[in-house]
């Protein structure tokens, strides 16, 4: 696996029955079940062409009777499972998945590309409390790992806006991510062709981040 998929297979916690939402090559339900964090595997995807290699990877455990395979749009024909991941998608078409679900696990991690802020309110409104929300840097890239499981939350606005451990903790990922806001709003805000009103916006945004670095 890659350094991305290491670092969410480092926060997916020990279940019965594992369920990788939009699996790609299948990779983390081969993780799975070779460190025996589950004990069985669903691996689903919207296209049959894409689904099939994971159940290529995954063949072994296939006739094992350990994984089961679905085409399926987000949890439609995934069937009952205590903890999911939905990996690498928007953080719109994750909210999606979540609210058309008849059915969600105990236990989800989820790790959006874009519009956290959107997901975090809808995992909320679904019925979870966040166990870890934070940021990690690899390959150039931040990336938003949330940690949930079923319960009652309460997000204030800055935490749906930068993530409850974020700003528990304010770790190294974090405050680089922030840098990177502050030095992308600056040169921004700089640019002469820029409007006096866009230019005001950028420097209240450079006001509000300057504080958690």
């Amino acid at each position: 696996m890659n350094k991305r998929l290491t670092e969410i297979f480092s926060v997916l916690p020990e279940c019965n029955t594992f369920a990788d939402i939009g699996c790609d090559h299948g990779y983390m339900a081969q993780a799975m079940l070779y460190s025996g964090k589950c004990k069985r595997a669903i691996i689903s995807d919207v296209s049959e062409k894409c689904l099939q290699k994971a159940k290529d990877l995954l063949e072994r455990f296939i006739k094992e009777g350990k994984v089961d395979s679905a085409v399926s749009d987000g949890f439609d024909k995934v069937g009952t499972c205590d903890l999911a991941l939905i990996a690498g998608m928007g953080g719109e078409e994750i909210v999606s998945i979540i609210e058309k679900a008849k059915e969600l696990p105990e236990n989800l991690v989820l790790q959006p590309m874009k519009n956290v802020d959107k997901v975090r309110v809808a995992v909320v409104k679904a019925g979870y409390r966040i166990v870890k929300d934070y940021v990690f840097f690899v390959g150039g890239v931040f990336y938003d790992l949330i940690v949930l499981q079923k319960g009652k939350d309460v997000l204030t606005q800055e935490e749906i806006e930068f993530g409850r451990t974020n700003l528990q903790e304010k770790g190294k990922a974090f405050k680089g991510m922030i840098l990177d806001r502050l030095n992308k709003y600056k040169t921004y805000s700089e640019n002469p062709s820029v409007s006096e009103d866009a230019r005001e916006e950028m420097i209240s945004q450079i006001k509000k981040l300057e504080k958690y670095v």
